[in-house]
Formats: structure tokens, sequence, C-alpha cells
């Protein structure tokens, strides 16, 4: 971190990003929210000095850096990344805002690598399985691959996400792929009409997961009791509709009548 009177803006902030991030933070002493954002961004920068670097500018004291950056209000920080701005934000923002907004926007070679490999799945199962192994601090890359697996290797696709907590982006995936899982691995031998329905439902999903049985029978199942088992139909019911996304065809042939059916 560069909090100092003498600043040579090129070298420490441009050239500098080119080997790490740089975030700069806009300030002047006359600021009351600069005083409020300034030590909890300082004492960010300190747990995550192996990551990107801050320096500190006082727009009173480097007026000209403040005009070339269109400075209007502060606190203003801005990301600096191979010489541009890649991101910013105005204001005193609370220390979970800042995390969620660094974790957004600081490049990292490896959701590179991560996106590449995940364009070609499922051939590159192993190379994903790989990264995982490596960085399992990677989330997409787990929810990726599990929902590959859901419907052939349920068990291991539960494996993948069982991890991934609440307040990560991607627990909602997780959640949907857990809700599937389950329906995937569970036994519904009590000969109910909803246990017959799930039990239809699964051997459509295993043969091929975007039949429409497969759904058909789910929203037979709740019609049938749609708070069996803590409400499992619905909640794959939503979990088969998220993993399709809104565009796809059975989701648009089926959400209404899934709907219809909760009331």
């Amino acid at each position: 971190m560069q909090h100092k009177s003498e600043l040579d803006f090129k070298a420490d902030v441009l050239e500098a990003s080119y080997h790490q991030p740089v975030v700069v933070d806009f300030w002047a002493a006359w600021c009351g929210p600069c005083r409020v954002l300034g030590p909890v961004i300082e004492q960010i920068a300190r747990e995550q000095s192996a990551r990107w670097n801050l320096v500190k500018v006082d727009t009173e004291a480097f007026p000209e850096v403040a005009e070339a950056y269109h400075i209007q209000s502060i606190p203003n920080v801005k990301m600096f990344y191979q010489g541009e701005v890649i991101a910013e934000f105005a204001g005193a923002y609370p220390r979970h805002a800042i995390l969620e907004w660094l974790d957004a926007h600081l490049p990292d070679p490896r959701k590179a690598v991560a996106a590449e490999l995940l364009q070609q799945l499922p051939a590159s199962r192993a190379q994903v399985r790989e990264l995982i192994d490596t960085h399992p601090d990677l989330s997409e890359p787990r929810v990726a691959l599990a929902k590959h697996l859901i419907f052939t290797e349920p068990q291991e696709a539960e494996t993948l996400v069982q991890d991934i907590p609440l307040g990560d982006k991607w627990y909602e995936a997780a959640s949907d792929i857990r809700a599937l899982t389950q329906l995937m691995q569970s036994d519904f031998s009590e000969g109910t009409p909803v246990a017959q329905a799930l039990t239809q439902a699964q051997q459509a999903l295993r043969r091929d997961a975007s039949s429409p049985e497969g759904i058909q029978q789910i929203i037979q199942a709740v019609l049938a009791d749609k708070h069996f088992q803590q409400d499992l139909p619905r909640r794959a019911a939503i979990a088969l509709f998220r993993l399709w996304g809104d565009a796809h065809p059975l989701t648009q042939a089926h959400r209404r009548q899934f709907d219809m059916a909760l009331y």
C-alpha cells in the first residue's frame, strides 16, 4: 500500500498495474466519507497484499490526477490493470461490499483457464477435475462439472458442490444441484402416487436429461403432494427450470403448468 506525499502516477499506478492490479483510493482530508472508507479499504489491502496494491491519491495534493480521471465526487475508487481502469465505485462502501467488488473485478488467470475448459465439457472433464483439485476455492468449475453429472453420477455431483457456502455467488446453483441429486438418489418405494411419479421422473431423466417426461412426472408429483420430502417435487422442478434457463423449450412449455400445480 502506498500512501505518500509524493506520487509518480505513471510509475506507481499505470506501470505497476502491469505486474499486479492497483486499486486507487481518491480522497481528501476534509471528506467525511473518505475517513470512513479509508481504514476499511486499507485493512483489506493489507489482508490481500498478494493479490493487489492500494495507492491513496489526495485530490487536494494532486488535482491534475483527479481531473485526468474525471473525479467529481469522493471517495472514488478505481481499479487499474495493464494501464487501464477496469472497475470503479464511488462512496463509502462497507467492508462486505468492497470484498464483493474485489472478487467480481480482480483479474484472476485461473478463471480464464477455467472458462476455456468449461466450454469444452464434457470432453474436458478430467482437466476440470484437476483444476478443482488444484484450486478448491473456485466454485464455478465445481458447479459446471456437477451440472454434467447430475443425472448420470449424482453422488459425485453432490460431493462437488456440498461445500459451497451461503453467500457464495454460486450458492443458488449449488442448491439446485443438491435438490436434483436428492431426486436422483432417493428410493421412492412407498407405492404412493407421489413416489410413483418421482420414480418415473428418475427413470426418464436418466435416459435423457432433456426429456419432457421427466418434468411432466415431477409436475404430477407436485399435484400429488408438493410437500413430499421437504418440498422435493417443488424444489426439483424449480431446479430443472433454472438449469435449463428461461429460453429453453421445456421451461417455456411447462413452467406455467408447474405454477398452476402449486396453487
